[in-house]
């Protein structure tokens, strides 16, 4: 004959082995729709950065034509990408808004590219050198309308 308090703590602690393999399978089943979650962020991230890519790609100035000449366009800043790479009057404008002890107006820029800054009509194309270089991610202009270099 069994023991039937014997009996009772075998009933007993299968009860509870039972509860822990349920806890198991559930927690197990929470591990396995997390990784399928990743697998699809991974997925979608891959697939997303390859977009952005083609994005970043297709929005590149190419070189245009003038009169049947390739002008060289001003490029977006990158990476590896130095000032050198910048037409020579680019590059002057960049070390006149760096030599400055702090952001300077389109004028104070053109004092020091040797620009006739009394003249509106020959300031404007300074001014729109600097917002091109600021669209192309060289510079950096400010609510204020001043013009500092990226940090």
């Amino acid at each position: 004959m069994l023991d039937p308090e014997l009996l009772k703590r075998i009933t007993a602690r299968r009860a509870e082995l039972d509860e822990l393999e349920e806890q198991l399978a559930k927690q197990l089943a929470g591990v396995r729709a997390e990784r399928d979650e990743l697998a699809v962020a991974e997925r979608v991230l891959e697939r997303m950065t390859g977009q952005l890519a083609e994005e970043r790609a297709s929005a590149r100035p190419v070189p245009g034509q003038v009169g049947g000449q390739t002008v060289m366009l001003i490029p977006h800043r990158e990476p590896g990408l130095e000032e050198n790479s910048l037409p020579w009057d680019y590059q002057r404008i960049i070390a006149a808004v760096r030599q400055a002890a702090g952001p300077v107006m389109a004028r104070e820029v053109g004092e020091v590219v040797g620009v006739d800054v009394s003249v509106k009509a020959k300031l404007e194309p300074l001014r729109s050198k600097l917002v091109r270089l600021v669209d192309r991610g060289w510079l950096r202009k400010l609510p204020d309308g001043r013009f500092t270099t990226r940090l």
